[in-house]
C-alpha cells in the first residue's frame, strides 16, 4: 500500500505540472517531424557555370539536374564562385575542360564534380580519355567533413552549454532569495541585468575561448582566417546564448522546467544552422533558420575558419548576435516586472 501511495503522489505531482505532461508529449513530435523534413528533403542540384564553351561542345554535354549559368568571361565566373552563387565553372582550354569549385562544403564538392564528370563523359572516347584539372577557391580535395561542420559544432556547444548553465545558475539566484533581496535594493532592473550578463560574461569569455583554441591547436580543425574573429564570434554568441538562458530561467520554477526548454529553443537551431544543407529543405521552413542565432554564428564562423574571410564578410552576422543579445536583455528588464513593479 505504501508504494501504491507513492505511485500514486508522483504521478498526480506529474499530471499537475502541465508544461512537463505537454513536453513529454510535443517535444519528441516537434524533434522528430523536424529530423523528417530534414532527412527527407530533395536531392541537391549542383550550381554550375560554363565559360565560354563553344556550341559544338555545349550541345554535346548532358546539362540536366543542375542549374547552368554560361559566362562569356572567367572574372564572372570567378565573382560569382566567391559569392556561392555557383558552386564550380567549367573552363576548356585547346578542348580540355578545367574545373574550379568553391571548395568549402567537401558534400557540395562531391555533388558537383560527379555531376560534372557525368556530364563530360559524351565528350571522352575510348582513344581520348582524360582527367579533368581540379581547383578550388577555398578548401582542398584532402578537406573532410569535420573542417566543414566544425564551425557549425563548435558555435552549438559554445551556445548549448552557455545557454544551460546560465539559465540554471539564475534560476538558482531566484529560488534561493538572491534575486529578491536585489529586487528590494536601490538597484534598478536594468543594473541587476547588466550585473548578471557582465558577471557571467566574463566566464562565458573563458570558457568561449578555451573551446575554441582546443578545437583549433589541438583538434586540428581548419582555420584560414584571423583566430581573434573566432573569439570575436564565439564571444558573441555567449553572449546571446546568455542572454536567452536568463530570460527563460525566469519562466522555470525549477532545474526541470529550465531543462525542458532545450528540445523547444536549442534543438530546432541545430537543424537550421547549416549543420544540413538549407537548399535541400522545403522553402517554406527555410525562413526559420533567418531568425535564430546559431544561423548566423555558424555561418560567420566557416566565413572566417573555411574560406578565410575578414570583417566585411561577417559584420552582418556579427551585428545579428549584437541585435539577439540586445533584444533578450530588453525582455530580461520587462521580465522583472514579474517579480517587482515600479
Amino acid at each position: 500500500m505504501r508504494i501504491v501511495a507513492l505511485l500514486i503522489r508522483i504521478l498526480r505531482q506529474i499530471v499537475r505540472d502541465k508544461r512537463t505532461m505537454g513536453l513529454l508529449i510535443f517535444a519528441p513530435i516537434l524533434v522528430l517531424t523536424m529530423l523528417h523534413l530534414v532527412f527527407n528533403g530533395g536531392d541537391y542540384i549542383p550550381k554550375v557555370g560554363l565559360v565560354n564553351i563553344p556550341e559544338s561542345v555545349a550541345d554535346r554535354i548532358d546539362l540536366s539536374d543542375a542549374e547552368i549559368t554560361k559566362y562569356k568571361d572567367v572574372k564572372e565566373a570567378k565573382v560569382d564562385l566567391s559569392s556561392r552563387e555557383i558552386d564550380g565553372y567549367i573552363v576548356f582550354d585547346n578542348q580540355f575542360p578545367s574545373i574550379f569549385l568553391e571548395g568549402s562544403d567537401p558534400s557540395v564538392n562531391g555533388s558537383t564534380l560527379k555531376w560534372i564528370q557525368n556530364a563530360l563523359k559524351p565528350l571522352q572516347s575510348n582513344e581520348h580519355s582524360y582527367e579533368p584539372k581540379v581547383d578550388f577557391l577555398h578548401g582542398s580535395s584532402e578537406m573532410g567533413q569535420f573542417d566543414y561542420f566544425g564551425p557549425v559544432l563548435l558555435g552549438f556547444f559554445v551556445f548549448f552549454f552557455v545557454f544551460l548553465i546560465a539559465g540554471v545558475s539564475f534560476l538558482r539566484e531566484r529560488t534561493t532569495g538572491t534575486l529578491e533581496r536585489l529586487l528590494a535594493s536601490p538597484l534598478r532592473k536594468w543594473e541587476i541585468v547588466i550585473g548578471y550578463v557582465l558577471g557571467f560574461g566574463i566566464f562565458t569569455l573563458i570558457q568561449a575561448t578555451i573551446i575554441a583554441a582546443y578545437a583549433i591547436y589541438v583538434l586540428g580543425m581548419l582555420m584560414e582566417g584571423a583566430f581573434g574573429y573566432v573569439l570575436l564570434i564565439t564571444l558573441l554568441l555567449s553572449l546571446t546564448a546568455l542572454t536567452l538562458g536568463i530570460l527563460l530561467s525566469s519562466f522555470a520554477n525549477n532545474e526541470l522546467q529550465m531543462i525542458q526548454f532545450i528540445p523547444i529553443v536549442v534543438v530546432p537551431q541545430v537543424f537550421f544552422s547549416g549543420l544540413f544543407n538549407l537548399e535541400t529543405i522545403s522553402e517554406w521552413l527555410r525562413w526559420i533558420g533567418q531568425i535564430t542565432p546559431l544561423y548566423y554564428a555558424a555561418d560567420a564562423l566557416r566565413n572566417v575558419m573555411v574560406r578565410g574571410y575578414g570583417w566585411n564578410d561577417i559584420y552582418l552576422d556579427l551585428l545579428a548576435l549584437v541585435g539577439f543579445s540586445i533584444l533578450f536583455m530588453i525582455i530580461n528588464i520587462l521580465a522583472l516586472r514579474k517579480y517587482r513593479k515600479i
